[in-house]
């Protein structure tokens, strides 16, 4: 039986849990439908105000599009290590070090998600009381993802430490048996 397709690298495998795969994955089709709306709806308003008929509306979906992706990206680019994250100091580290930069990055990510969630929410309760126009959609609709991001982003800053300190922050190195990994030509030694 082979296994469900993941979008998660196997150098990453060791930070990640299986369970939250299909949940990476559904996020990642949310961005795609996103970014494709945010760019049909600029496209559209651009053609009608050329034409001379300009529709209001265009603008306040654009709007909600890119509030939406945005903050879905920001999700997903936490679980990735794509985002927030600065692998270039960590990567050079080794041991302790390392555990403590990698610790240290995760708990701050750790509390910008909680700072999302919290004001985030205060927002969103908030944004009843205000509306877009010409809809007059309160503003709430486009606070929610604010929250919900933060807490997808403590979600994965959690998953990452937990995992972190269980299996290493450090890539397996390529070959590694238990990664199922290739190994590289030199472990071959086949005269490359």
């Amino acid at each position: 039986m082979q296994p469900a397709y993941s979008l998660v690298l196997e150098r990453q495998r060791h930070l990640k849990w299986r369970w939250l795969d299909p949940l990476e994955q559904a996020l990642m089709v949310l961005c795609g439908i996103a970014l494709a709306g945010f760019s049909c709806t600029v496209f559209f308003d651009v053609v009608t105000r050329s034409l001379g008929r300009p529709v209001l509306w265009v603008q306040e979906v654009t709007t909600t599009f890119f509030v939406y992706g945005i903050f879905i990206g920001t999700a997903v680019a936490t679980r990735r290590n794509d985002h927030l994250y600065l692998s270039a100091i960590a990567d050079a580290m080794t041991g302790r070090t390392r555990l403590g930069v990698e610790t240290f990055s995760r708990l701050v990510l750790l509390g910008a998600a909680l700072c999302m969630v919290w004001f985030g929410f205060i927002n969103f309760i908030e944004g009843f009381h205000a509306f877009r126009m010409p809809s007059l959609t309160p503003l709430a609709t486009l606070y929610a993802p604010i929250p919900l991001s933060g807490a997808l982003v403590a979600l994965f800053a959690v998953e990452q430490l937990v995992n972190g300190w269980r299996n290493g922050f450090a890539a397996p190195p390529e070959g590694d048996p238990a990664t199922g990994g290739e190994p590289v030509a030199e472990e071959l030694d086949v005269g490359l």
